[in-house]
């Protein structure tokens, strides 16, 4: 079985597994099970409160999580003409999130990744991952699968084998209502 096929079991069995995305490895797992974010959170030892983001291999799969009729269309489409990329839009979340995900907000964090990989496992498992650096709180965001061995292999069933897209920071964070920067990329 290949690294992808054992990346994409682990999800599917509600675990958490790590991943390579446009700047910095990932940790994600099933935005819809609470058991699998808990042990996520568990993991980088991250509050409950801030949130987590969604990445996806396309804005079809983030849909769900999004209550649309809060933006107006001008809103919209500027939030979809920046991806697929290595930009994350805060917009209004719908019914179907849980506090798991969006902590305290009423929004969701989400972006449409433009890395091969994660779009491939997104596609195969369905939908969106979690998605927040790979790192123990505190420490700096590995950029190799070796750094996230080293820091999180012993707690990780799986990690997602391939190489980050080259940026040397996280991504960009927008907001959909107000349009603005809220962390520089």
């Amino acid at each position: 079985m290949d690294n992808f096929e054992q990346a994409l079991n682990a999800l599917q069995q509600g675990e958490v597994i790590a991943y390579p995305t446009e700047g910095v490895f990932g940790v994600g797992c099933d935005p819809d099970s609470p058991q699998a974010i808990e042990k996520l959170l568990t993991l980088k030892q991250r509050p409950v409160e801030k949130g987590l983001i969604l990445i996806a291999a396309s804005y079809e799969q983030l849909l769900p999580y999004i209550d649309e009729s809060q933006l107006t269309e001008e809103q919209l489409q500027t939030v979809k003409a920046s991806w697929p990329g290595p930009y994350t839009w805060i917009m209004p979340a719908s019914d179907k999130v849980s506090d798991w995900v969006s902590g305290q907000f009423d929004s969701i964090a989400v972006r449409v990744t433009d890395h091969p990989l994660v779009q491939k496992i997104c596609l195969a498992f369905g939908k969106p991952l979690t998605s927040t650096s790979a790192n123990l709180s505190g420490l700096p965001p590995c950029m190799t699968t070796e750094e996230v061995e080293a820091q999180l292999g012993d707690q990780l069933v799986a990690i997602l084998r391939g190489e980050t897209s080259g940026r040397d920071k996280p991504s960009e964070i927008r907001d959909a209502k107000t349009l603005k920067v809220l962390r520089q990329g």
